[in-house]
């Protein structure tokens, strides 16, 4: 039987806020805790992974709408296969989207050059007068 735990265990053992836990049940990427007596909510040992896996995705770059999108599949699917292929399909968006920023870059950097050195060579006519 999963071990219950009040919000303050499972931020504790998340390393995450209460505010952090009360956003997430708001958006979706976690289910809300079950009331129960005067209102305490409690957790499942499910909740503290799920807070673990969030964390995991966060640190590869995803955006919490991306990780909405695949991490009720880590729960659902115990090969562990369709999550995967989802975070990896997301991984090389991510990264065609980085090499066209970085072209971006590219372009700006030597529009600069151009512009800087036009700028010195009018300011060097200048002086030579």
């Amino acid at each position: 039987m999963d071990e219950r735990m009040r919000i303050g265990e499972l931020t504790e053992r998340a390393g995450v806020t209460q505010r952090t836990v009360r956003y997430y049940e708001s958006i979706g990427l976690l289910p809300p805790g079950e009331r129960e007596g005067h209102g305490q909510h409690y957790y499942s040992e499910e909740t503290l992974a799920r807070l673990r896996k969030i964390d995991q995705l966060k640190q590869l770059g995803l955006s919490l709408d991306e990780i909405r999108d695949v991490i009720d599949l880590y729960f659902t699917d115990p090969s562990g296969v369709q999550p995967k292929q989802k975070v990896l399909a997301i991984l090389r968006k991510h990264l065609a989207e980085t090499y066209q920023k970085i072209s971006g870059l590219q372009l700006f950097r030597a529009d600069l050059q151009t512009h800087i050195e036009r700028f010195e060579h009018w300011l060097e006519g200048r002086e030579s007068r």
